[in-house]
């Protein structure tokens, strides 16, 4: 009931209510008016309702409306269009985040005043009916994100994470920043003590290096009560940009946002199989997994490759030959690309990419959100062979072992292969043959569960096992090659990145072939359902992996166990439904709550259900299309009825 109040307060704020008192406007005038503030309503409400689509459909109108309403406006139909300007670029930062985007609206200007002006209107108390407001709605002593904001964490944070994402976290975006790290979110509106991102600074943890001035920590602080507002042109807009060649008054505005264009199938270049392998393989370091990103340019996703830089767009649809990155690529504009040595691309490489883009830069991957390299291992290995994939697996367990392995372990290395698997490790022969053996019997249940195309084998090119005798050496292999932390109280997991599929698993001479094949269900499970289908969620391949170990291991797993009891603890977690797959929950209570999910969709009421989406991933649908056939409905609905059921169970446990 609280989080529906606050949600209904947060609407209110936004998209405002209440009716309007009109000054002396002339009956077009009211009427143009009243049309805007009739779609900013109804918007509100279709936020209200989760209907995102419709209230971006709705706030596009609105932007509309006030270009017919300008064209008779006078100063008295700026000021009461003036609310409805702020609530659309804070309506269009909140759609942002729920996959959203709507044009860049720019407030008009304010029209030359009237020679005589109306006296001000009054409530029947003889005060003032509503007090002047700025053209972005707020008060004109309100904190501004573009200009105060932004460039304090341009100019305080843009090393560590808008140059780069250290700690898995990203300000190169008010979108991003909003999203926060995958622990969770950092800046919650009005609330200065909740929010992370003033914590770290408060206790000295950030800036690393450095203390932040207490007038810019202040103005942070000050932005946050006032409810986080966003008054740029795009959330996301890189926030390089309004720190730069603007005025205190007027920060510098980005060019508009490309939008993406989905590939029609026609094009004669694959943005995935031709154009992204290119990008990875020469632009890495600099602009694709760089620690420090240079001129600006992040390309590790579509997205971000569309954004451009500090030079604004590097790409025009449609035409190759003028598009900044194919000028690059050629040495014609400036330095030639890629930089440091490295050695330019061929003459028909670059004509592929200036060719894709005269196609109008369309993207064929799964998503503008995908990483790149991610992209194009998918598109690499579905046309790869069985072992052609095996063969490129075992050149990167190699590496991954010289990377996260420690010298010890490198000069004790032993290995051990079968049809399904490549083991390493720096353990005794004997012990990989028994995580082999274990890990053969875990792949026999999950076959029980798991349909299968009859000409291709559950793993295409073989899973590697890496197989580590401490903990130690366990996180710190994480640590090296994942760049990540991992939670305390993990044994194992698994990673796939379209091209490497492996599993880590701690294994201690105490560890019986039984105990290790129930550990390896849950990492196996959910390696044989990523490699099934097209983009499938990691969330659904956890869950599912999960929810398999509890029903085909042993009864008295303490691991299951000890997720039954900390899932309780990981829904209370969740402040709003969709805070789940939109990845705003910490690693731990996200993967719990998709052990939870997973339980019930391989139970008895959603089994077949289950069975049709997965047949429809063999059949190449998309995850989303697969969902959709099987449960009639889109994963959200699916996540509110679990969340309902569990809040009425919680209730019966209670009384």
């Amino acid at each position: 009931m609280l989080r529906f109040q606050r949600l209904c307060c947060l609407v209110l704020l936004i998209f405002g209510g209440g009716p309007v008192v009109y000054a002396e406007l002339t009956p077009q005038q009211r009427l143009a008016v009243k049309r805007v503030e009739d779609a900013v309503a109804q918007a509100g409400r279709s936020y209200q309702a989760g209907q995102y689509e419709q209230c971006g459909q709705q706030i596009r109108e609105a932007i509309q409306r006030i270009g017919t309403a300008m064209e008779i406006a006078d100063r008295e139909v700026y000021e009461k269009l003036a609310p409805s300007f702020g609530r659309i670029i804070r309506a269009s930062a909140l759609l942002e985040l729920e996959g959203v985007r709507v044009p860049p609206f720019k407030r008009p200007a304010m029209p030359t005043p009237k020679s005589q002006t109306p006296a001000t209107e009054t409530s029947g108390d003889d005060e003032p009916a509503e007090q002047p407001m700025t053209p972005d709605g707020d008060s004109g002593d309100g904190v501004s994100f573009a200009s105060d904001v932004a460039p304090i964490l341009v100019q305080q944070c843009g090393r560590c994470h808008i140059n780069d994402a250290k700690g898995r976290f990203s300000l190169a975006s008010f979108a991003e920043l909003m999203r926060g790290p995958p622990e969770g979110v950092v800046v919650f509106a009005g609330d200065t003590v909740g929010s992370r991102l003033i914590e770290t600074i408060e206790t000295g943890d950030m800036p690393r290096g450095g203390t932040m001035p207490p007038d810019q920590f202040q103005v942070l602080k000050d932005w946050i009560k006032q409810g986080a507002k966003f008054d740029g042109p795009s959330p996301q807009a890189p926030l390089t940009s309004y720190a730069r060649g603007g005025t205190e008054d007027a920060p510098a505005r980005p060019s508009p946002q490309l939008q993406t264009q989905r590939a029609t199938g026609e094009e004669t270049v694959s943005f995935a199989l031709d154009v992204a392998p290119l990008l990875v393989a020469n632009c890495n370091g600099c602009h694709i997994d760089a620690m420090q990103v240079r001129g600006g340019l992040r390309m590790d996703t579509f997205a971000q490759l569309l954004r451009g830089g500090d030079s604004d767009a590097i790409i025009q649809p449609g035409n190759g030959d003028e598009s900044l990155l194919v000028q690059k690529l050629r040495g014609q504009a400036g330095d030639i690309m890629p930089a440091g040595g490295r050695p330019p691309l061929a003459d028909e490489e670059i004509q592929l990419i200036s060719t894709w883009i005269d196609e109008g830069a369309k993207l064929d991957g799964n998503s503008e959100d995908q990483p790149l390299r991610t992209m194009a291992g998918l598109a690499w290995a579905r046309s790869a062979t069985h072992e052609e994939l095996a063969e490129r697996r075992k050149e990167l367990a190699a590496d991954n072992w010289k990377l996260g392995a420690t010298p010890a372990a490198r000069k004790n290395t032993v290995t051990a292969e079968s049809d399904h698997f490549f083991v390493v490790g720096n353990t005794s022969p004997q012990t990989l043959d028994i995580v082999l053996e274990s890990a053969q019997q875990a792949l026999d249940k999950v076959r029980t569960i798991l349909p299968a195309r009859s000409d291709a084998p559950l793993f295409k090119g073989r899973v590697t096992l890496f197989v580590l005798p401490r903990r130690y050496d366990y996180s710190e292999f994480a640590k090296m090659v994942e760049r990540r932390s991992i939670p305390s109280a993990w044994q194992e997991h698994w990673r796939y990145d379209g091209i490497d599929a492996y599993a880590a698993v701690v294994v201690t001479t105490q560890d019986t072939e039984a105990e290790l094949e129930a550990r390896l269900l849950a990492p196996l499970t959910s390696l044989a359902i990523v490699m099934q289908g097209q983009a499938v969620p990691r969330w659904f391949a956890e869950g599912i992996g999960r929810a398999a170990a509890a029903k085909l291991g042993d009864g008295d797993n303490p691991q299951v166990e000890a997720w039954r009891e900390r899932l309780p603890e990981a829904v209370a977690a969740m402040d709003k439904p969709d805070a789940f797959l939109k990845g705003r929950l910490t690693p731990e209570d996200a993967d719990l709550v998709a052990f939870g999910i997973g339980t019930q969709m391989l139970g008895r009421t959603s089994r077949r259900q289950f069975d049709q989406l997965m047949r429809a991933l063999l059949g190449d649908a998309s995850f989303e299309e697969a969902f959709e056939r099987a449960f009639r409905g889109a994963p959200q609905g699916y996540v509110d009825a679990w969340l309902q059921y569990q809040g009425n169970a919680g209730s019966r446990r209670r009384r």
